[in-house]
């Protein structure tokens, strides 16, 4: 649904200084071009697909994205080596780097992007905030200079009024962004979001601003050119956020459906030129604003992002625009050629950002590496994306793993598409956010427009996450069990074997089968299987599920296959249907994936030794006898360790920071005791390893410290 403005293309050769989903789509553009594409990529992202899509690859450093995707000399010497015209950065990374546009520039390299001057000034939003001002553009009353200490933002917070937010000024995203009720919890919300503008874009400096309750996020998509032509593409809402972050996306707003919206939308389109215009900009760039929901015809600006945002699909797909193009053409020197009153708004379209994440567990960020991959498509369905089967996902990245975007006649009609498309979404491998968007799709206020920033955060507590039943484990066990080998496996059926196949068959009647999964809580389900499992499409068996000491009731049940990745589980006669996957780790240990409507699940099979050693580590549980012990729940690093080992702790008390996939997560004491430290700010850990163990007071901790 984008057109080509022109068959001249406008480059040769482009090199995308990014990865991932974004990577891919700018060169899937540059493709339709007849542009010749060059990707980078890191140790950690070799295999990754944005590489092998691209006409050419090159190395530019290890994992870490400060020596890779975040270092300028790589970038530019990759764009020397391959002969690449320009450089085009995506989002996030470097592309809201003046340094960057200045060395391409040095170079005789063409930065797909605004001048350094518009970088400059509007990638610091302290400076941006104060430009704009100057050009009648209304802003958010607060404190905004720079090199203001923690001290002198205390005391100048006063001035602002609480509850108060906290935004670094560099960067974006959301990251640092930190809401403060009162004066109290100000100095540690300014020291955490210090510690995070600094790690995530290098520069720790922070701005207050007053706190406006019930927002609205609205942005406006721009674009100039050379030519003195700025024009804007109507406005997107991204108010469904998630500490800050954007989950749901679509254009136009329904904020706007009324005639006096339409008048709003002219107007704060009108703004947005003119904060663009302010600074010479050129490129495609969003000017965001904060729109009161008791009053949607005033708003503030808030920010502009001088790159190519994450939800730009939506609007191409209302306005037939393909930004990417737009954003090579200008930079080529060509005139825009379009013009304001040509643009028209087609429908609507939403966009939702599927991450490696586990909602029920407080969104923490998952790893893993994708055994099963089915990703929707039809008509009126866009799926921009950096998955594909055998992809491994680390804790190095962002977690965005691929954006889902639907357009309709209607905002209802969009509404259903988009929920149509992610029923269809199968990852096995690794977790999801997918059944969390289906649910946020649903909310009666969400299909009514009804939108605003904290809506999110105020629905997680009544949200009620899908976990696995019965169905689920009895197909897991039976599949661990080789009932159904894989299609393509080569794997024999049992029958196949000799009379000393593993299928539990024993003179007189078959013998008992017993399969241990891990339960979601830590625990274990245990299933027995009565039957000739294996050999026989479909397999009979009869089943136990026993939960932990909990003895279940024996079940008939049978399973068949449907399709190259596909299962029946028909228990006591009601059917089930799952997408499945068999993965087997290094140490031989194996792991059931089954995956329904967007819903998927990993079930590990235990050994006898985990078995047992989880049983007795629930008793002790119970009977008090073990001492607490904090886990990460996902591999990262170790940012900060906020006590002293030895020390005494009260519960809900935070013990350490681990930052994974660009954010940080605090692990808290579950109880009143004293500490043991197994780690030290800076170490490598992974998920399930114990950071610390809190003792009650009677209790004297080991000496964690040796061989941490």
């Amino acid at each position: 649904m984008t057109a080509t403005t022109a068959s001249v293309r406008p480059f040769a050769k482009v090199l995308v200084a990014n990865r991932g989903e974004i990577a891919c789509r700018v060169i899937r553009t540059l493709r339709r071009l007849g542009i010749s594409s060059v990707a980078v990529y890191s140790d950690a992202d070799a295999g990754a697909r944005h590489v092998h899509e691209a006409d050419e690859a090159v190395r530019i450093g290890p994992a870490a994205a400060a020596q890779s995707y975040l270092s300028i000399p790589a970038i530019v010497d990759a764009a020397r080596a391959t002969g690449a015209e320009a450089v085009h950065p995506g989002y996030g990374f470097l592309s809201e780097n003046a340094e960057l546009a200045r060395a391409l520039a040095d170079a005789g390299i063409v930065f797909v992007g605004p001048g350094a001057e518009a970088l400059a000034v509007m990638g610091d939003k302290i400076r941006a905030k104060n430009h704009v001002a100057g050009y009648g553009v209304p802003v958010i009353p607060g404190v905004a200079e720079p090199g203001l200490t923690d001290a002198e933002l205390i005391e100048r917070a006063a001035e602002v009024g609480f509850p108060i937010l906290i935004k670094p000024s560099a960067g974006g995203g959301g990251k640092g962004m930190t809401a403060v009720e009162s004066a109290a919890d100000l100095p540690a919300a300014l020291a955490t979001a210090r510690r995070v503008a600094t790690a995530a874009f290098g520069d720790g400096t922070l701005l207050l601003e007053r706190l406006v309750r019930a927002p609205r996020h609205i942005e406006v998509q721009v674009l100039a050119d050379t030519h003195g032509t700025t024009i804007h593409l109507g406005e997107r809402e991204c108010s469904l956020q998630r500490r800050h972050q954007k989950v749901i996306e679509e254009a136009p707003s329904p904020l706007f459906a009324t005639d006096q919206g339409a008048r709003t939308r002219d107007r704060i389109g009108a703004a947005a030129c003119e904060a663009a215009r302010s600074v010479g900009y050129v490129g495609a760039g969003t000017v965001e604003f904060l729109v009161s929901d008791e009053a949607p015809d005033e708003f503030f600006f808030m920010e502009m992002n001088t790159r190519l945002q994450v939800e730009h699909p939506v609007t191409e797909m209302v306005t037939g625009i393909d930004l990417v193009e737009q954003q090579l053409r200008v930079a080529a020197g060509e005139p825009l050629a379009l013009r304001q009153e040509e643009i028209r708004l087609d429908g609507h379209a939403i966009e939702a950002r599927i991450y490696a994440e586990v909602p029920a567990r407080g969104f923490l960020p998952a790893t893993g590496t994708v055994a099963l991959l089915q990703e929707p498509a039809g008509e009126h369905v866009r799926v921009d994306s950096s998955l594909e089967p055998g992809l491994a996902i680390g804790s190095d990245y962002d977690p965005m793993l691929a954006k889902c975007i639907a357009w309709g006649r209607t905002r209802g009609e969009a509404l259903g598409t988009l929920d149509a498309a992610l029923g269809r979404y199968t990852v096995l491998g690794v977790e999801t956010n997918i059944e969390y968007l289906r649910l946020l799709l649903a909310d009666e206020d969400v299909r009514a427009g009804r939108l605003e920033t904290t809506l999110i955060e105020r629905r997680l507590p009544g949200l009620s996450f899908r976990g696995p039943g019965e169905a689920e484990y009895a197909a897991a066990a039976l599949l661990a069990a080789g009932a159904v080998p894989a299609a393509g496996s080569g794997a024999a059926p049992a029958a196949a074997l000799g009379p000393w196949a593993p299928d539990g068959w024993r003179l007189g009647a078959p013998g008992a089968r017993r399969v241990s999964l891990s339960a979601a809580d830590g625990g274990v389900v245990t299933v027995t299987l009565r039957g000739p499992v294996g050999g026989a499409d479909p397999c009979a068996a009869t089943v136990r599920i026993d939960v932990g000491s909990e003895r279940g009731t024996e079940r008939t049940a049978s399973l068949r296959r449907e399709g190259p990745a596909g299962v029946v589980l028909a228990l006591e006669g009601a059917e089930h249907r799952f997408a499945w996957a068999l993965t087997e780790g290094p140490a031989g240990e194996r792991t059931v994936h089954l995956g329904d409507t967007g819903w998927s699940a990993a079930l590990p099979v235990l050994g006898r030794a985990e078995r047992l050693e989880r049983l007795r580590a629930a008793v002790h549980r119970h009977e008090g006898e073990a001492a607490p012990e904090v886990r990460t729940p996902m591999p990262g690093t170790v940012v900060s360790v906020a006590v002293d080992h030895g020390q005494a702790v009260e519960a809900g008390q935070p013990l350490v920071s681990v930052e994974a996939m660009k954010m940080e997560h605090q692990l808290v004491a579950a109880l009143a005791g004293t500490v043991a430290l197994h780690v030290t700010p800076g170490a490598l850990v992974k998920a399930d390893q114990v950071v610390a163990t809190v003792t009650p007071h009677e209790a004297t901790p080991r000496d964690a410290h040796e061989g941490a």
